[in-house]
């Protein structure tokens, strides 16, 4: 750990750091944060640095002084952290930290530009910035060739970074060493396919593979045409049906927006039999249990049909994440993008972190599906992949 306490203690002699963010967590429980992000800020015409603590449902800030600040760096990085990134005017420092703790520091050119002065509101710091053109979000329309965003696309440029921020967020938990595969269902007009090829080939300097499958044969024609033009050449686009792929036997992530209703249960199967790291999944139009749900108690709510619409669609998501825990998932309900944009806001992402209790969790699922009275499409679907020990807990 000797390299990193260098860096750190150079990043504060010099205060030359301009953000961080480091994730990938070693151990992590429902009440504990899973993200830090740290700025230099000005307070009352002093240095701090400021760090945001995200937990699953808010952001804690603390400012901490000069002196203060490569401690608490160097304790979150050595003790809690996987991964840093580390952002200067000269040079992007990635840190990598093994399960052994072996440390391995990569430098990488710089993204971010120093700031004319702290202050103590700066502007938000974007996966891909403002300011400095992305050729597919030029491509795309969302930019102008010198990098401005332009106004009516604005909402897509956050949704976009929002994505990416969900994605840097698991970056620790795709393998390492070698070339990563990852497909995107129904990845429809691809904006955010094109932004993860980006960000993982091109920021991230990954090798990897990824497949973007829609029904739609003139928007993947035209995606192809684009990634031809972007020289993204391992970015491929094949018109097909969720259930009927069957090109890959592995495959590391599992990206699946907005498909319908048992869509995106066909796309979470796939994804668990290819024993996928990362699953990121927004799924729409669940109408499955809305046919199902039956419970006398629950009467008051599921006869009014927007009231009984808005639950079943929460419960099916409910399901569909306690069912991934079951099968050796970690899985998280985080919101995508603002409710005033769409009320189909809710992201899934699940990494592969076997469970050390997974009877307790089949006992809760069941219970709940019980209450519900529903028989989910993913449980059929799975019924292979449920793990042996819930033989004892059906009976």
């Amino acid at each position: 750990m000797e390299s990193l306490h260098t860096l750190v203690g150079e990043l504060a002699e010099q205060a030359s750091l301009i953000t961080a963010t480091l994730s990938g967590r070693r151990k992590s429980g429902e009440d504990e944060y899973t993200k830090v992000q740290i700025k230099p800020v000005e307070i009352k015409r002093e240095l701090h640095y400021q760090f945001a603590y995200h937990y699953n449902n808010k952001v804690l800030h603390r400012n901490i002084t000069p002196v203060a600040y490569a401690d608490e760096l160097y304790r979150l990085l050595s003790d809690e952290f996987r991964q840093g990134l580390l952002c200067t005017a000269e040079v992007d420092y990635q840190v990598l930290i093994s399960k052994k703790f072996k440390v391995s520091i990569l430098k990488k050119a710089p993204t971010r530009k120093a700031p004319n002065q702290l202050t103590h509101n700066r502007r938000k710091q974007y996966v891909l910035e403002e300011g400095v053109p992305v050729p597919f979000l030029v491509e795309l329309g969302i930019m102008n060739a010198e990098g401005k965003v332009l106004a009516k696309r604005y909402d897509k440029f956050k949704q976009i970074n929002r994505f990416l921020e969900m994605v840097q967020d698991v970056l620790a938990h795709l393998p390492e060493g070698r070339p990563l595969t990852i497909v995107d269902f129904g990845c429809g007009k691809s904006y955010l396919t094109f932004a993860l090829y980006h960000y993982l080939a091109v920021q991230q300097q990954r090798k990897l593979q990824v497949v973007g499958l829609d029904l739609k044969k003139e928007v993947i024609e035209h995606c192809g045409e684009l990634a031809r033009k972007l020289q993204y050449d391992d970015l491929r686009f094949l018109v097909g049906d969720i259930a009927d792929y069957d090109e890959l036997s592995a495959v590391d992530m599992v990206v699946t927006l907005h498909a319908c209703d048992t869509a995106t249960d066909a796309a979470l199967e796939k994804a668990v039999r290819w024993n996928a790291s990362v699953i990121l999944s927004v799924p729409c139009c669940q109408h499955e249990l809305f046919n199902q749900v039956n419970n006398k108690e629950l009467a008051p709510l599921l006869d009014h049909g927007i009231l009984k619409e808005r639950f079943s669609a929460l419960a099916t998501d409910a399901i569909r994440a306690k069912l991934l825990d079951v099968m050796g998932y970690k899985t998280q309900l985080l919101e995508f993008i603002d409710m005033e944009h769409t009320p189909k806001n809710i992201l899934i992402r699940a990494v592969k972190a076997p469970s050390a209790d997974t009877a307790a969790l089949w006992s809760e699922y069941e219970a709940f599906r019980q209450f519900l009275g529903a028989a989910p499409y993913l449980e059929r679907a799975c019924q292979d992949l449920l793990p042996p020990v819930l033989a004892s807990a059906k009976g």
